[in-house]
């Protein structure tokens, strides 16, 4: 006799920063939730490949979704952040011009905000950019004082983990095969078993039409379009204070080329924006590289290819048809029981807690929901040992000698944290899910010495065996046949 599935009150789809912060916001309440990844591990996908930018909301339409989700998003971080430990500085964003044409889009964009309700954008003259930022390029800029730089990897696990500690279970390398209805539930397929539910939450970013559609839902289609980025090395970080962006051509569907810091000290440079056909397809190419070197040294004359260490790709899923390009607002609509969240690209990593709150208004449109008194709503990071003075550090390694034992020589990581990152909640089964925690594999280097030390401590963490060793997303083993023991 087959096995029931297991039952939830709700199933999230995706477990991408909107999938876990609707799972997030949900445990506040009395409801057995469930999420459904398909990848090994949260953070595989678009939340883990963008510019790690607290956007103020002025680049979208006044009255959108997205104006007004991005404007709620990013007034409301500053508790969120103090929450659940996320690490943020509010730099502000310089957007710079060179033309009169550029002054006019400017102008466009401020008034735009204004009507959004952005705080602190202001039209500034050559010399304001040279106080800001002095080795940036321009003319005259946009001011945006409101916004800031994030770790966008710990954003997506602090809501996860805090979530799990709440009562959410997450469910990996559970691709959601189909869906049908009957008595009054949600019986979900996955390629690892069979779960049912009485609502289901579509967060599945790239993929949420085509899970829209195992729900009925025909309307949209998301077309995949890539932005790929240099890393360049801490060297030549302390140049660039603050994210600069040039005035965008949104019939492209993107924001232009730009350049950002990060919050450990380098420089993202890009992304590029492209339609492509495959949804999984995050190539870094030569023509785009050569673009992104030439379009960023316009604003910014410092960038030379001996600082780059690294480059990526992120996927947006659009809405908009390569032809029409430009911005689509994102779709929030309930349909019986299910909930869909379509078309959520930029600024859905800022806007990710409010669209939560959406979800949660529209669940409540059909039953009352009952608060849990129990709810923790904070989450604290692991102990990093890099950024401690000299005689703390000594502290740490007297009580943990792990702390002693250096395995990310670029960036300082300790034994000690790479073990925490597999250690705590939901955690880390994969390479990249170890470098996304504690940023091992980040520096110049990128994992050239402590790869192997990483993926060692992981089969011995969690009994792995060598050829089932993922770098990160499902696939991606490390090692074939038979592996000579170090």
């Amino acid at each position: 006799m087959p096995q029931a599935p297991e039952r939830f009150d709700a199933l999230i789809i995706g477990g991408g920063v909107i999938g876990c912060a609707v799972a997030r916001e949900l445990s506040r309440y009395r409801l057995r939730i469930g999420v459904l990844e398909k990848q090994p591990d949260i953070c595989c996908e678009t939340s883990a490949r963008n510019s790690a930018v607290l956007h103020a909301g002025y680049n979208n339409e006044p009255g959108s979704r997205m104006a007004a989700l991005c404007v709620a998003g990013n007034r409301g971080f500053d508790a969120l952040a103090q929450e659940l430990d996320i690490p943020y500085k509010r730099t502000g964003k310089l957007v710079v011009g060179f033309t009169e044409e550029d002054r006019e889009a400017l102008a466009a964009m401020k008034q735009a905000g204004t009507r959004s309700g952005v705080p602190g954008l202001e039209l500034v003259s050559k010399a304001f950019i040279r106080e800001k930022a002095p080795y940036v390029g321009g003319e005259f800029a946009l001011w945006s004082g409101s916004t800031a730089i994030l770790n966008p990897f710990r954003l997506v696990f602090a809501l996860a983990e805090n979530a799990s500690v709440n009562g959410v279970q997450f469910f990996f390398n559970s691709e959601v095969t189909g869906i049908s209805q009957a008595e009054g539930l949600y019986h979900v397929q996955t390629a690892a078993g069979a779960y049912a539910a009485r609502w289901v939450i579509n967060c599945a970013g790239l993929f949420s039409d085509a899970i829209a559609a195992m729900l009925g839902l025909r309307d949209y289609a998301v077309y995949p379009c890539r932005g790929e980025y240099f890393v360049l090395d801490k060297r030549i970080g302390h140049l660039l204070p603050l994210p600069v962006y040039p005035v965008p051509n949104y019939k492209t569907g993107g924001l232009g080329i730009h350049l950002t810091p990060t919050m450990e000290g380098n420089i993202l440079v890009g992304p590029s924006t492209e339609y492509i056909g495959a949804r999984g397809d995050y190539a870094a190419t030569r023509r785009v590289m050569d673009t992104l070197l030439q379009e960023g040294a316009r604003i910014f004359p410092h960038l030379q290819k001996e600082y780059f260490i690294r480059n990526f790709a992120g996927i947006r899923p659009k809405l908009t048809p390569q032809g029409v390009g430009g911005y689509h607002d994102f779709v929030m609509e309930r349909r019986g029981n299910a909930i869909h969240l379509i078309g959520i690209e930029s600024p859905g990593l800022t806007a990710a807690v409010p669209i939560a709150h959406e979800v949660i208004r529209l669940l409540q449109e059909a039953e009352p929901l009952r608060e849990k008194p129990a709810f923790n709503p904070r989450s604290k990071r692991f102990c990093t040992f890099a950024d401690k003075p000299a005689q703390e550090q000594a502290e740490l390694i007297r009580q943990n000698p792990d702390y002693g034992e250096i395995i990310c020589r670029c960036e300082t990581i300790t034994k000690a944290e790479v073990l925490a990152a597999m250690r705590g909640p939901l955690g880390a089964s994969t390479i990249t899910g170890v470098k996304y925690r504690c940023r091992a594999m980040m520096g110049r280097c990128q994992g050239g010495y402590c790869q192997t030390r990483i993926a060692r401590l992981l089969q011995q963490e969690k009994g792995i065996p060598c050829d089932q060793l993922l770098y990160g997303r499902a696939g991606s083993n490390l090692f074939t046949g038979s592996v000579r023991e170090p």
